[in-house]
């Protein structure tokens, strides 16, 4: 069965899509997108997706879409298209075509692109690095959006691999701990849990706004010494929940408390 994706206006067979060259997303990463899970046959958790997509489309200034609610209709077409039951769905908008240079056309039409693929191998438990090559700029309002740029998180994954590790921990610009490479991460101190507060770098994403809502966990600043000394280190994103095991070479107690909790509401959610 040839892959189906959605391409502004309908689906289209995906090996044969594509945007224009013209287009501001592939010239200067001018766009934003959210990850899906789609599990049992459904496309999960998709209001709080659709609310940081519209946040950030504000924060870049897009013109409005006018499409809230078809885009949800338009996921679930994608999915349909694709026969998936269990998978991933990501969902791209740019600002669309655009003459040379920076300034955006005040014409332009957003490119909305919606790809289906299958669900990546994830093991439960991963180790990390701390990356030392680049850090989280906290004081750009990028941090807080999925923007298409993703280089400094590409960079920082590749140090992670090239020392042995499966991903690492970014630091923003005053040494505080930020994210991991495509994930939230929290902790636990015995009782207590926390995870780095978005003035701090650390994207709001979806999953981890549901166990704010649900977990008694306070966001707060981090240190690298503070995971060292955790109980337990988790991340958290669209596609699930995973225990850290070993930082830096240095191995993390086999706590589950967090891990369990999270992934608990993970597997709850619609």
């Amino acid at each position: 069965m040839t892959a189906k994706c959605f391409l502004n206006d309908g689906i289209v067979d995906q090996p044969g899509a594509g945007v224009a060259l013209a287009d501001r997303g592939f010239t200067l990463g001018d766009g934003v997108f959210e990850t899906l899970r789609v599990r049992n046959g459904g496309v999960v958790d998709v209001q709080a997706h659709l609310e940081r997509l519209a946040a950030a489309l504000d924060i870049l200034g897009f013109p409005h879409l006018g499409r809230g609610r078809d885009l949800a209709r338009h996921l679930e077409d994608t999915r349909e298209a694709n026969g998936m039951a269990e998978g991933v769905l990501r969902l791209t908008v740019t600002r669309g075509q655009g003459v040379r240079g920076l300034a955006p056309s005040p014409d332009a039409v957003p490119t909305v692109c919606i790809t289906a693929a299958g669900l990546p191998s994830r093991p439960d438990c991963f180790t990390a690095i701390i990356a030392t090559r680049t850090r989280r700029n906290e004081s750009s309002p990028l941090s807080r959006i999925k923007s298409l740029g993703y280089l400094d998180n590409i960079i920082a994954l590749g140090e992670a691999n090239e020392r042995g590790a499966d991903d690492a921990v970014l630091l923003n610009g005053r040494g505080n701990v930020a994210c991991f490479t495509a994930a939230n991460l929290m902790v636990r101190f015995g009782k207590e849990m926390a995870t780095p507060p978005a003035g701090d770098g650390a994207l709001p994403g979806t999953l981890r706004r549901r166990l704010l809502e649900r977990l008694s966990i306070t966001e707060r600043s981090l240190t690298p010494a503070d995971l060292e000394r955790a109980d337990e280190v988790v991340s958290v994103n669209s596609l699930g929940v995973r225990r850290l095991s070993a930082l830096g070479g240095g191995v993390l107690p086999e706590g589950r408390e967090l891990h369990d909790a999270a992934a608990e509401i993970y597997r709850d959610l619609r």
